[in-house]
């Protein structure tokens, strides 16, 4: 139950869909050489570089390794600068120099949060606690992988939503640099209370900053790391 990769000499396209050899050895055993996969509609088979098999959650996925074109980077200013602060409720908070800001939402979307339309990783958790309750150490079950799949692909969606959202922002008001207020290791000294550590800690936000990190490199902009303030206690004066 490993990856198998298939370069993309093995395969050949037929009737628009691909075939994937199985050898010679299972031929003889279960008298099946290969098997056919449908070929993606926004997929040339001619730039197919590599075809994976992912075994994950009792499921198998294909994955598909393609040339991909190449963007033109478009000429930015560097010195209009995008500041990052992230958080639960408001995922990312961006304001510029060039009197620009948005806010993405980290609290409607049915992402981490508990909601009927989505599997949130709140809701997720506590699916979880209540199926593994009183089952042994290392208990999984297909309903199991079935929520857990669909939790992944939807937080997936949502970091690359929102990544998207931010370099948009970027291209369109031509800002060059983004400066993303980070700590490293901050969620393991985080003390928040106990509910809201249980909103902050899941939320992917280093997953969101690898994802902009990828597109900023696409895309010709610079991106820094500061180190993120961060206050305990909070006291307004009123003169």
């Amino acid at each position: 139950m490993a990856t198998v990769s298939y370069p993309a000499q093995a395969l050949k396209l037929k009737d628009n869909q691909i075939r994937v050899p199985l050898g010679n050895t299972c031929k003889r055993w279960f008298g099946i050489d290969s098997f056919l996969i449908p070929m993606p509609s926004n997929l040339e088979f001619s730039t197919l570089k590599e075809l994976r098999l992912l075994p994950r959650n009792r499921c198998f996925y294909w994955e598909f390794i393609y040339e991909k074109e190449i963007v033109v980077k478009p000429q930015l200013n560097q010195e209009n600068v995008l500041g990052i602060d992230h958080g639960v409720n408001n995922w990312l908070t961006c304001v510029s120099n060039v009197n620009t800001s948005l806010i993405v939402d980290g609290k409607h979307p049915p992402l981490w949060f508990p909601s009927r339309e989505g599997i949130g990783v709140g809701w997720y958790n506590k699916q979880v606690s209540t199926i593994k309750e009183n089952k042994p150490t290392g208990f999984w079950s297909n309903k199991l992988a079935a929520i857990t799949e669909k939790r992944n692909r939807q937080i997936r969606d949502g970091i690359n939503k929102a990544a998207r959202i931010v370099i948009n922002h970027c291209l369109v008001w031509q800002i060059g640099t983004i400066v993303f207020g980070w700590n490293k290791g901050q969620k393991n000294e985080i003390k928040l209370g106990k509910k809201s550590n249980s909103e902050f800690v899941p939320i992917p936000t280093a997953r969101l900053k690898e994802r902009i990190a990828q597109l900023c490199n696409e895309y010709g902009i610079i991106l820094i790391e500061t180190e993120r303030l961060l206050y305990k206690y909070c006291f307004i004066f009123r003169w």
